[in-house]
């Protein structure tokens, strides 16, 4: 069992908003693990000056340090954390959950390789992102996210209405707009459709949002619930028969994964890491990013052919079922048995 310092933004008590952080924290305390985590400061500065105090407070006693390592502004987190552990003579593993990170790669080279190259391994909940960086020489090892099956009721839809759900944090990068677009077009065709957008306002994106919803008049048919712990979205999406995933850029989103246990039929846009995870037509069905002509397309597809969208549902819950923890702790327990 390891002493093991884990690094992110801890933040899903304050906020509702149900991390892969806190997901993997309980599990590896669930196999006997200590993990002291850093940090749940709300002020980025106080959070930053926690995460390197942690790191300095445990370095003799932690075996190793784990760094979620996004794409944005956080990626500095992820730089100066990493640094101070190489400082100090602690291994370190930066799991790689930003989108965007090949842009990283690509545009911040010297500091891409101060983290990376330095890294005990480096992981990557997908196979894209995972095959990416090896093409850098970059020492990395795929471990997908995981969930506990057992906490996702599945339901199977046996008779498909024109209601959509969306759980994402409202960013740009996640194309929220597409949404409600989607949904505009869908009720040319289906006038009783609706759309729930599940999730917290990261940039402001919100309230464009909003307004978008009553500019192509379908305000009275969209709910925005803002963020909500993960047990109410999952019984909420009792209510909604097809989940839609919009984003433009992507690694292996944990709210699509949970969408799959729970049953619900998915049309996404195909980018990043989304085709390791969905298989067209098997288990989902991809579209272009920004076609919101063909999303509604597919979706239409789907309300007409309840055969298949039951197909797509059962597919998709025995895929899910391969990255329940009792298949993917084994990776873990073979990486960190190795530090």
């Amino acid at each position: 069992m390891k002493k093991i310092i884990y690094i992110g933004n801890n933040l899903a008590q304050k906020s509702n908003y149900h991390s892969a952080m806190a997901t993997l924290t309980k599990l590896l305390q669930s196999e006997g693990h200590k993990v002291i985590c850093a940090s749940d400061k709300s002020n980025k500065i106080a959070r930053l000056l926690a995460m390197c105090f942690t790191i300095l407070k445990y370095r003799n006693t932690a075996k190793v340090v784990l760094i979620d390592t996004f794409s944005t502004s956080n990626f500095y987190y992820a730089l100066i954390t990493s640094q101070l552990a190489r400082i100090l003579s602690l291994k370190y593993i930066p799991i790689l959950h930003g989108g965007n990170l090949l842009h990283r790669l690509k545009n911040s080279e010297v500091f891409s390789t101060m983290i990376f190259k330095y890294a005990f391994k480096n992981v990557s909940p997908s196979l894209y992102l995972a095959s990416e960086f090896k093409k850098y020489n970059f020492e990395t090892v795929y471990i997908p996210n995981t969930i506990s099956i057992e906490e996702y009721p599945f339901k199977l839809r046996t008779k498909l209405a024109p209601k959509l759900l969306w759980v994402r944090a409202f960013d740009k990068i996640y194309n929220p707009a597409m949404a409600v677009k989607v949904l505009a077009l869908l009720k040319t065709s289906h006038k009783n459709a609706s759309l729930c957008m599940v999730g917290p306002d990261k940039d402001g994106s919100l309230n464009e949002i909003k307004k978008l919803a009553i500019q192509l008049e379908v305000a009275d048919s969209v709910i925005f619930t803002g963020v909500l712990p993960k047990e109410k979205w999952h019984e909420l999406s009792k209510n909604y028969d097809i989940f839609i995933n919009t984003t433009n850029i992507d690694n292996m989103p944990v709210s699509v994964l949970e969408a799959m246990a729970l049953g619900l039929p998915i049309v996404s846009t195909d980018v990043g890491g989304l085709p390791y995870l969905i298989e067209n037509n098997v288990d989902g069905l991809l579209i272009s990013v920004n076609e919101e002509k063909k999303m509604t397309e597919a979706i239409v597809t789907l309300l007409g052919n309840q055969k298949k969208a039951e197909e797509l549902s059962k597919n998709a819950c025995e895929k899910a079922e391969k990255f329940d923890w009792s298949v993917i702790r084994l990776n873990w327990d073979k990486l960190l048995k190795n530090v």
